[in-house]
């Protein structure tokens, strides 16, 4: 039996859709490139946001296309869009075979041998949180040299904007010896880059109480020597400590990057947001990372057209983010998602002029950024090698220490032989809005 599959959403996701294939192929499926040559088709879904969810459903709609020119395919709807809406899929997408939600997911093979459609239970979304407590047979959906490391699952903060805590449940970490167990088996296959996930990083282990903590995690993976670039993501601005600093700065395969999502930056935003923290707390912490970690990028993501936000909200942002200065940001536009405390605030702010403060929010990074990169031609930098460029045969490309992958700008080879997946290094001759040019510096000179 074949099956193709595309997962939708964050790279924590991504990990869910690798554990599924690594069980259905120890069951004996073979995984394929098209939804012509697949039995089963499945789609690994997203519904952070209500884009999110319209995308995972015209992503089911498109694959049952392929179920009325063989009727005997059959498709799977998995993930948070199951869990978040249960029972009223089976009324919204007669087209979907199964409905697997979060914690069911691991038993696929189990639930694909049993009677489906006619009749037969279509629904699988009851079952107890689950953990990742022993590590994880995974079939990679990314580059070999590159793999993501989930270290915990579900969120125990509040914001009330947000609807991961009734999707995912509470915070739970992972046991620090399955991590460990799990980056090397990920490491014996090839794996350079490894970026561990969560929806906090730095609260791994927090709910225990005591150690170990993440900064007990990093010593423990950079022992690993095969990983040679170790990377954080999605880390919350009022837990990173001078410890964690100390750490990161000791050890050069943890690369100096940190994803701090701050979300707004007036007080009254934040606290409507529901975020437990305020405006002096992300100057200070980026100020400590600037002195513990001078080398460090820094990426957040910020939310305009909060219910409430008024032009001096909105102008205290911008003039955080010119302080602070970012590597890298992302910009979302509120969507008032069921469910959650903000979707009964009042006043709601124009759908338009959100859109207006987003771009002019972007407009002030593109300058940033764009002054940064300038800084950095002429250097000559250790790039990881990524492959032939999707815009031209004739361009490689590649990333920074300070560059993750998908998220951020990246650097465009234009001469020198390239090995993928290597680490080389490249002389910077060119800065583009928000990538880099340059040229393989032979011999490593």
């Amino acid at each position: 039996m074949k099956v193709y599959v595309v997962s939708l959403g964050c790279p924590k996701n991504l990990v869910d859709t690798e554990i599924m294939l690594g069980r259905l192929v120890q069951a004996g499926w073979e995984v394929v490139g098209s939804p012509e040559a697949a039995d089963l088709l499945l789609v690994n879904t997203c519904a952070f946001i209500a884009p999110a969810c319209q995308e995972a459903v015209d992503t089911v709609l498109a694959l049952a296309r392929h179920k009325e020119a063989d009727p005997a395919k059959r498709l799977a709807v998995t993930g948070c869009l199951v869990q978040r809406y249960g029972a009223d899929l089976e009324r919204l997408l007669p087209e979907a075979d199964l409905l697997i939600g979060v914690h069911d997911f691991p038993w696929l093979p189990e639930i694909l041998n049993r009677p489906g459609g006619d009749g037969g239970q279509r629904l699988f979304n009851g079952a107890a949180a689950y953990d990742y407590l022993a590590p994880q047979a995974r079939f990679p959906a990314t580059p070999p040299y590159l793999a993501y490391l989930k270290i915990a699952e579900g969120c125990s903060h509040r914001c009330t904007f947000c609807t991961i805590p009734k999707i995912r449940g509470p915070y739970r970490s992972r046991p620090l010896a399955t991590l460990v167990a799990e980056a090397r088996q990920l490491a014996a296959t090839g794996v350079k880059e490894l970026i561990l996930v969560a929806q906090d990083t730095t609260a791994y282990g927090r709910e225990w109480g005591s150690q170990p903590g993440l900064g007990e995690l990093l010593q423990k993976l950079v022992d690993i020597s095969e990983l040679q670039w170790i990377r954080l993501l999605y880390s919350h601005p009022a837990h990173i400590t001078e410890e964690l600093l100390k750490i990161m700065a000791s050890y050069p395969q943890i690369c100096p990057y940190l994803d701090l999502p701050i979300q707004h930056g007036h007080d009254e935003m934040l606290r409507r947001m529901g975020r437990g923290y305020g405006r002096q707390l992300v100057l200070d912490t980026s100020r400590r990372i600037r002195e513990f970690l001078p080398p460090a990028a820094l990426r957040t993501s910020v939310m305009v057209g909060f219910p409430g936000e008024t032009e001096s909200h909105f102008e205290a942002l911008l003039e955080l983010i010119e302080e602070v200065r970012f590597e890298h940001l992302g910009v979302f536009l509120y969507y008032p998602e069921e469910g959650t405390a903000a979707a009964g605030f009042n006043p709601q702010v124009p759908r338009r002029l959100a859109r207006q403060r987003a771009q002019r929010l972007k407009a002030l990074q593109s300058g940033i950024v764009k002054e940064r990169l300038k800084a950095l031609v002429g250097s000559v930098q250790p790039v990881l090698m990524e492959g032939v460029s999707p815009e031209s045969d004739y361009l490689l490309t590649g990333r920074l220490i300070t560059q993750a992958p998908e998220i951020d700008g990246q650097v465009y080879i234009t001469a020198g032989m390239g090995l993928v997946g290597e680490i080389q290094p490249v002389r910077l001759t060119r800065a583009l809005p928000y990538d880099l040019v340059g040229e393989i510096v032979e011999g490593g000179g």
